[in-house]
């Protein structure tokens, strides 16, 4: 997702347009914490084994080329994760239609791949699997969310359209019946693709805003065939989806679903819903399930607020201060099935992690913008060498007061929103050419730089 920045520190200190932060994680000594759960392996229903319980959620790295391969950026940042000591690994989104992308950067599986192609995604697998790590790989249809530059009347459940500003985001159509079953067979056909190439498994994606999130949303999906109206119907799509990878896919691998636990908007999907999607889930055998929240117009998933409001369901105070944002989720689903679980959001410190694990609430947990600063975060926990990891998004600022991130102007807290984004989108870019992270950087620009790296990438794809 596209997002980023912060002007003020955790004391509140004014830094103008810069940030810094603490350094990187000191020198490991090797040797493992034998006490820690963290360090634990933990086996899937498939029988594919996490060494340890850190897992690297999936972000967009936004490094494709026109040819919209993995390349040798890939197969670094991914070795280096590797590196770092994380179990699992999940790629950033691969698309399965290369006119509905979430970045021009994005990685595509669109239609039969030919030797050349194969061998990119082979050697991206094998990178991403060093040092004893699980990959699997990420598979989306960015839906509505595809940015204009990109398509500008994108394929969605109906035609309604982002309610953003900036006219980032087109018009979307509705897609007929037959588009409908178009897309799942591209997902049934990447998941064979991943199977092919080496990777261990595949996460659909269904979460965030994305084609089939948007389907699950009442509000993006006002259909009134199959694909539209009742739960059953609205998650018609998700399920199919699973049932043809489930049955095609080899023995041992790994099928995974990223699912919202709600939309955080009203009249959005609601976490009764999602709680019933759980149970549909597990009862087609689903290996892992990751959960999350939110979407473009209303970024849980970042912590970040929207335009609007936030809507939460009898949210109770006491959740409010838990250091992981879906956990109370996670433990309502574990009321209702055996999936395994994999929570993804907030976690920073060793002992929320653990906490969260001896609770019963997660198998894995989900880390990702850690990681774009701290690489090596799971090894220098295992090790004590470190017991937390600073929460830079909730230090970075385009500037203070009336430029921060709570402004009263909408326009300036949407740029810090996507500003402060942009500082891990910087560092995944040096991770990926070989560079050390910075903690210290101007998000305005760095803000500029992304978004005019994505309409180069943009003009390269149009006339490619």
């Amino acid at each position: 997702m596209p997002f980023a920045l912060s002007g003020r520190t955790g004391s509140g200190q004014d830094i103008g347009f810069s940030a810094t932060f603490g350094r990187g994680c000191a020198p490991l000594s090797g040797e493992r914490d034998p006490m820690s759960a963290l360090g634990t392996p933990f086996t899937l229903p498939c029988g594919a084994v996490i060494k340890n319980r850190f897992a690297k959620a999936a972000m967009t790295e936004k490094l494709a080329d026109a040819d919209q391969l993995p390349n040798a950026r890939h197969k670094k940042i991914y070795d280096t994760w590797a590196k770092g000591g994380v179990g699992l690994q999940i790629t950033g989104n691969v698309q399965v239609d290369k006119d509905h992308l979430e970045d021009p950067g994005n990685v595509v599986i669109d239609g039969p791949q030919d030797e050349a192609r194969m061998a990119a995604f082979k050697d991206w697998a094998a990178a991403s699997q060093a040092h004893g790590a699980v990959t699997i790989m990420q598979i989306s249809h960015a839906g509505r969310q595809t940015p204009a530059n990109v398509n500008p009347s994108p394929l969605a459940p109906s035609a309604v359209a982002l309610g953003l500003p900036g006219g980032t985001f087109g018009q979307p159509r509705e897609m007929t019946a037959a588009d409908v079953e178009d897309v799942i067979d591209r997902f049934v056909h990447a998941s064979r693709v991943a199977a092919e190439t080496g990777f261990a498994g595949v996460q659909i994606h269904s979460a965030h805003g994305y084609l089939l999130s948007a389907f699950l949303n009442p509000l993006a999906n006002q259909r009134t065939d199959q694909y539209g109206g009742v739960l059953e119907n609205r998650a018609r799509p998700l399920l199919t989806i699973v049932e043809r990878i489930k049955a095609d896919a080899p023995d041992g691998f790994v099928v995974s679903v990223k699912l919202n636990s709600s939309d955080f908007q009203k009249g959005g999907l609601s976490t009764e819903d999602s709680l019933t999607i759980c149970e549909w889930l597990a009862e087609r055998g689903v290996d892992l399930l990751e959960i999350s929240g939110g979407n473009y117009e209303q970024p849980a998933m970042m912590d970040l607020s929207g335009l609007e409001k936030r809507y939460e369901e009898g949210k109770r105070q006491s959740t409010k201060s838990r250091e992981a944002y879906f956990l109370t989720f996670a433990e309502a689903v574990r009321e209702r099935s055996k999936l395994p679980l994999m929570v993804t959001g907030g976690f920073r410190t060793k002992t929320g992690m653990e906490d969260a694990l001896a609770s019963g609430a997660t198998d894995l947990i989900g880390i990702a913008r850690p990681l774009c600063v701290h690489p090596d975060m799971p090894n220098a926990f295992l090790s004590g060498e470190r017991d937390q990891v600073p929460s830079y998004e909730k230090q970075l600022s385009i500037g203070p007061g009336i430029f921060g991130p709570q402004s009263s102007l909408t326009l300036v807290r949407t740029l810090n929103g996507f500003s402060a984004v942009a500082f891990f989108y910087e560092n995944i870019n040096r991770l990926a050419d070989g560079l050390a992270p910075k903690t210290e950087m101007n998000i305005f620009f760095a803000f500029i730089r992304t978004q005019s790296a994505a309409a180069k990438k943009a003009k390269a794809l149009k006339a490619a």
